[in-house]
């Protein structure tokens, strides 16, 4: 059976494919356009490339129309379709080609181009996993461990997870740590859990970057070295992992493994609250609140406060009920004050059912005394002040 050849080519590739394209071979046409894509032949030209996958993919040509289908989900050549992309993926996914099945599982396990279905995405992964597909395999593990489409089923996961870590899947190997961590049907070993890790880590993954470095930090299944924590949580954070970022915030707040620099620090918090982070929003609020690696600035530590309190932390909403009743970063709203000491009341903070409990005693006093309240409101200065989360 002919198959096409990608990986080389040399000087006399281009004309030949070329002619043998322009008289309708499919083969051509298909490497003809992976020339056009990335080759050292020919500048990159993704209209020409996609002009040639197309007519291969409607001869029917299954590479072809994977290719084509991811070309549509990126918008490569041709304005992105995820609609068609699915077209295509299911057109080469029907003719058995496995990496369409794998791509045709992830649109249904998304939502692009068809509504989500997790059941009908987990049908494409397993027939893309039974032809050996390692990040299929992967796939299949994580929806058995998390329950995606399908009951749990935590010796399934075990199975398959580690069926494609042993051929290097890094996202199987981030999943199979999970397992050991959390001792998901094997023994709990932190050991194995990092070892794990680390072989994802190394293929770049960042969220296994940031377990790596946060198994550092804690000295969990390592010997804690902090400076090693912060090297991991690093290489996560300029790969836009929101949660490295935060903990990569609070070593530079904290000084641990790394000099203390609150200036950096907040650096990092912003990249993660900007990306709805809860508790970064809370400790840059903090920092703006303190004047700590920034200036004091009341009006950013009430926006970000606002933004932590309706995500639901409790001491982000008692902190923006004092700053509503003082009228700190903004006009005071006595009714906005009530409105968040009850919200962070009802989640069992302390001071706001205190304060609670005082205000209803004051009311139910006539003539009740200034001091109480002074007191009160002293106590929810205090409490403003910076308290990082580790």
């Amino acid at each position: 059976m002919k198959t096409p050849q990608p990986a080389r080519y040399h000087s006399g590739s281009y004309a030949w494919f070329r002619a043998a394209a322009e008289q309708g071979d499919p083969y051509a046409q298909f490497n003809l356009a992976l020339l056009y894509r990335a080759s050292d032949l020919l500048a990159p030209d993704p209209t020409s490339a996609y002009y040639w996958m197309e007519r291969a993919a409607c001869q029917g040509l299954a590479f072809a129309q994977n290719h084509l289908g991811v070309m549509l989900y990126t918008g490569e050549g041709v304005e992105a379709s995820d609609e068609q992309a699915v077209r295509w993926f299911r057109a080469a996914a029907l003719q058995g080609e496995v990496a369409a099945q794998q791509n045709l599982g992830m649109m249904y396990r998304n939502g692009r181009g068809v509504l989500a279905n997790a059941e009908v995405a987990l049908a494409w992964f397993f027939r893309a996993a039974e032809q050996g597909s390692a990040r299929a395999q992967g796939l299949l593990g994580a929806a058995y461990l998390y329950g995606e489409g399908v009951a749990v089923d935590e010796l399934l996961a075990l199975a398959w997870l580690r069926k494609a870590a042993m051929r290097n899947d890094a996202r199987a190997q981030l999943h199979l740590g999970v397992m050991y961590q959390q001792g998901r049907a094997v023994a709990a070993d932190a050991a194995q859990a990092v070892a794990w890790w680390r072989q994802a880590a190394a293929q770049q993954l960042a969220m296994a970057q940031r377990m790596l470095g946060l198994a550092y930090a804690e000295g969990t299944g390592v010997v804690a070295d902090a400076a090693r924590a912060y090297a991991w949580l690093r290489r996560a954070a300029v790969q836009d992992d929101s949660e490295a970022q935060f903990n990569l915030g609070v070593l530079l707040a904290q000084g641990r493994g790394v000099q203390q620099d609150e200036v950096q620090a907040c650096v990092w918090y912003r990249c993660a609250a900007t990306d709805g982070h809860m508790l970064a929003q809370y400790n840059l609020a903090c920092m703006y609140a303190g004047g700590h690696g920034v200036a004091r600035d009341a009006v950013q530590a009430r926006a970000l406060y606002q933004q932590a309190a309706e995500q639901g932390l409790a001491q982000a909403q008692y902190n923006l009920a004092v700053m509503y009743e003082q009228g700190l970063g903004g006009a005071p709203s006595a009714a906005m004050a009530r409105l968040w000491y009850r919200c962070a009341a009802q989640q069992g903070q302390t001071q706001a059912r205190q304060y609670l409990a005082g205000q209803g005693r004051s009311e139910r006093r006539s003539g009740a005394s200034a001091g109480g309240t002074q007191r009160c409101r002293r106590s929810a200065v205090a409490r403003r002040q910076p308290g990082l989360y580790g």
